[in-house]
């Protein structure tokens, strides 16, 4: 192998370990914003998520992502080893345990843990591979020239619409809606902070690793995402934070926060095809749709989503995937290229988004009338730490 080889083999395994690293931040900001009665089921979800997702993708998932060329799936082997691979295996399976951990917030603080086990399993197991397959793996998707960098839908969106799915199907916390929408404030907004700031670094390897080269002249393109990864973020928590303060009279640090992950997840389709300002006028539509978005989603259609994962992750990945067809330098609406990128863009967002939230209302439903997706009404009351795990996070 020569220097180049090693050095872009160097570069994917260190950004997938920024990547990994942010399981730890999606941890930190459910827990954050939700009560502090439900922090060790919060925490041990996220853990298992990665542990469990791990273990199948390597013995099955990655296969069906990426083993063959077929247009909807690639192949069924067991136990994938190819030794010229293992580093594109370990950072896949990174990209597969996120997907996964969308879910967890927007189901949080009612849901069965050893019903959420089983849907971790299934989603890391057929419905994230095989919709990755088809953008990622050869499939379908890529051959119209459907354009998802990073994954602001094949990870993002399909982790928002399943998270949909599940919220909708189990129902608001108690006491969320008693004729109208009520807050229930997260218990410590430091760890939600913590966890923004967690995700943002962990980025820099989400985005920027998904060039998978360093060397030669993909160092210049690495340090472009790196560069429109950064401002998209920074003004989803600039436009978020002035239309909070607009619309309630004081700038919301929960939304705020929530409006630097819509820059984020907006900008990771077209990462490495939009020029800086694009990335910052992307990133600026994302911290407006998702103020609208969590709104809407609560108050309108009444669907308890305790961390505004939908919203983030499932809306916002739609849009910023769109936003590709309108922004992107080499054939954007705004750059001449005229509406096929856009309309390519479209076909992928609603057919990614149906097969996500199709299967996991299935999966949910079906998991209700089997196994049970909601622990009871006492053990919702005082916590799922207590009555799931049988100790408390916080012991005074």
């Amino acid at each position: 192998m020569d220097a180049n080889g090693a050095l872009d083999i160097l570069w994917i395994l260190l950004a997938g370990i920024l990547v990994f690293f942010m399981q730890a931040g999606f941890a930190m900001v459910e827990a954050g914003f939700t009560r502090a009665k439900n922090v060790g089921n919060i925490i041990m979800k996220n853990f298992m998520d990665f542990s469990i997702g791990s273990l199948v993708f390597y013995i099955i998932g990655y296969s069906i992502m990426y083993g063959g060329e077929g247009a909807f799936f690639g192949a069924f082997d067991l136990f994938y080893d190819k030794p010229d691979d293992l580093h594109n295996l370990f950072f896949q399976t990174v990209f597969a345990a996120t997907a996964a951990t969308i879910v967890s917030g927007a189901m949080a603080e009612r849901t069965k843990f050893s019903t959420y086990l089983v849907f971790s399993l299934i989603i890391t197991t057929i419905i994230y591979p095989i919709s990755g397959h088809w953008v990622w793996g050869g499939g379908w998707l890529s051959e119209l020239g459907f354009h998802d960098f990073a994954g602001s839908t094949v990870v993002h969106s399909v982790g928002g619409w399943a998270a949909l799915a599940g919220a909708w199907t189990i129902g608001p916390r108690i006491g969320k809606y008693n004729g109208k929408a009520n807050a229930i404030p997260g218990h410590n907004m430091v760890l939600g902070a913590l966890g923004v700031f967690i995700l943002w670094l962990g980025w820099f390897g989400f985005n920027p690793g998904s060039q998978l080269a360093i060397s030669g002249d993909n160092a210049y393109a690495v340090a472009l995402i790196v560069i429109t990864t950064n401002l998209a973020a920074a003004a989803g928590a600039a436009v978020t934070m002035f239309v909070t303060w607009f619309r309630y009279g004081k700038p919301d640090l929960s939304m705020t926060l929530n409006g630097a992950l819509a820059g984020l997840v907006g900008i990771t389709a077209g990462c490495d095809a939009v020029s800086p300002e694009g990335a910052i006028a992307i990133g600026a539509i994302a911290g407006f749709v998702v103020v609208f978005s969590i709104e809407f989603i609560d108050q309108k259609l009444k669907i308890d989503d305790p961390v505004g994962a939908v919203s983030v992750h499932g809306v916002v990945g739609a849009v910023g995937t769109l936003m590709v067809g309108f922004f992107a330098k080499d054939g954007g609406v705004f750059y001449g290229g005229g509406f096929s990128l856009l309309g390519v863009q479209a076909l992928g967002v609603v057919s990614i988004g149906a097969w996500a939230f199709g299967l996991g209302l299935i999966l949910f439903n079906g998991l209700k009338y089997t196994m049970g997706l909601r622990v009871s009404e006492q053990e919702e009351r005082e916590g799922l730490d207590i009555h799931e795990h049988g100790q408390s996070s916080y012991n005074y």
